[in-house]
């Protein structure tokens, strides 16, 4: 009998980054049968983007519990959870190619067991590149959340085209959508405010990321009377699920902003509170400050491309440049577009989530228990891909743990837990610091 039978219904959350933990917590509790009573077992992959403390306490997320692991070690947990432990729901909250490794794995794990969770997976955000090969990896849990209508439409495209089963794909929206509609401009009780929504790796390069910065701050320049925010995803030597490279604190050093313009962490949600115009290039910040109807921009000053992302907001109705924007020019969304988003702010949101509710109710509900884990990529459809993405993960093909995996036969002591953190330190500082130097000196 499943946990939730007799009290409150138990969720682990597998996350690889900040915001997949935000998206994977908070989908554990939208997804969640009615008014069940919820305990929330948190795990962090052990990686480069492993979150901080601070990047924790600023997503705003809690759980019962919450703690690092490897691969191996969370397919252990996962085997050992049984009777009054058992996990109800599993939410895995990764990268694609992390997806597909535990699919296999707890396949293996779980093969013996009449009862297992039901597996949640889905996208932290927009979609807007390797559609094809990030859905295929997802491919094998009970559902695979789509964030919209038209994600939802384009994920059963996809199945349907391979010969794959569609019948997962659940359409809800980002669980991280919410907050107050916007009530107009100020009257006085504080100044208009700007906000530009950066992002990691968008623009990747230095060129375009100080022209960004250059036309902010002479953005504030032009209306002193404004209050220009730069809204920042993480400090230097922090990593998020994109690598930042080139963090926008370090081109400011170089500049010379006016009083009115202020760098600015924090929970996105508060930062909109106070929000007149979110202007970004391609960021979910866009979808979240659509959903409260504040007037938002997706820049075209660097074009309309597929590296950029912003060409998933064609026909939003929000494109405009920055020499728009100067000049007062306000985009006006189209209401159709944001519909189909499943942004809209017309009370829809509440009820975004009921179909994925019912499929995990019946699911639990099932007397014989749920059939094993059916991944479309196996060894015998991609036995040239599949091996390489298991082996990321000291995984063998058929979801074993590899021989000299970390942690296959013994929880980590003391010391190897010491160990860990240094390697995982030095890495960060590797990729953050050593990795770009290297880079720009071969460009010389």
């Amino acid at each position: 009998m499943p946990a939730s039978a007799t009290k409150a219904l138990r969720v682990a959350v597998l996350a690889d980054s900040d915001t997949r933990w935000k998206w994977g917590a908070l989908t554990a509790t939208r997804v969640s049968p009615g008014d069940t009573e919820i305990h929330l077992d948190g795990y962090l992959l052990r990686g480069r983007a492993t979150p901080t403390a601070r990047q924790l306490q600023e997503v705003g997320v809690s759980a019962d519990s919450l703690r690092e692991v490897t691969a191996v070690e969370f397919l252990r947990a996962m085997e050992a959870a049984r009777d009054e432990d058992a996990y109800d729901v599993l939410v895995l909250a990764l990268v694609g190619g992390g997806v597909q490794a535990m699919l296999h794995g707890l396949g293996r794990v779980w093969q013996d067991r009449a009862e297992r969770p039901v597996v949640v997976t889905g996208y932290v955000g927009v979609v807007y590149e390797k559609l094809a090969d990030g859905l295929l990896l997802r491919h094998g849990a009970d559902l695979v959340l789509a964030n919209s209508r038209q994600d939802a439409d384009r994920f059963r495209a996809v199945y349907e085209g391979v010969g794959a089963d569609a019948a997962a794909v659940t359409e809800v929206a980002l669980p991280f959508l919410g907050g107050a509609g916007y009530s107009g401009e100020p009257d006085g009780d504080r100044p208009y405010t700007v906000v530009f929504a950066a992002q990691p790796s968008v623009p990747d390069n230095r060129k375009d990321r100080t022209y960004l910065l250059e036309r902010l701050i002479r953005h504030a320049r032009r209306h002193p009377e404004r209050e220009v925010v730069l809204k920042l995803r993480s400090k230097p030597g922090e990593h998020t699920t994109h690598i930042e490279e080139l963090p926008y604190q370090k081109l400011v050093q170089r500049a010379d902003p006016p009083p009115n313009f202020r760098l600015v962490y924090g929970h996105m949600g508060e930062v909109l509170d106070r929000t007149d115009l979110l202007v970004t290039i391609s960021s979910t910040a866009a979808l979240e400050s659509l959903h409260r109807s504040i007037p938002t921009v997706v820049l075209s000053d660097l074009g309309v491309r597929e590296a950029l992302g912003n060409h998933h907001f064609v026909g939003s109705g929000c494109l405009a440049s920055w020499d728009q924007l100067d000049e007062g020019h306000r985009p006006a969304p189209d209401p159709e577009w944001v519909a189909r988003q499943g942004v809209a702010a017309d009370g829809g949101y509440e009820t975004a989530f009921d179909e994925a509710r019912e499929r995990i109710a019946a699911l639990l509900a099932r007397p014989a228990g749920l059939p094993p884990l059916a991944p479309y990529y196996t060894p015998v459809t991609a036995p040239g891909y599949l091996p390489g993405i298991l082996a990321r993960h000291h995984l063998g093909p058929d979801g074993s743990p590899l021989p000299g995996a970390p942690a296959a036969d013994r929880a980590p002591g003391p010391v190897r837990q010491v160990v860990r953190r240094a390697a995982r330190g030095a890495y960060r500082h590797g990729v953050q610091r050593v990795a770009p130097v290297i880079r720009r000196m071969g460009e010389l």
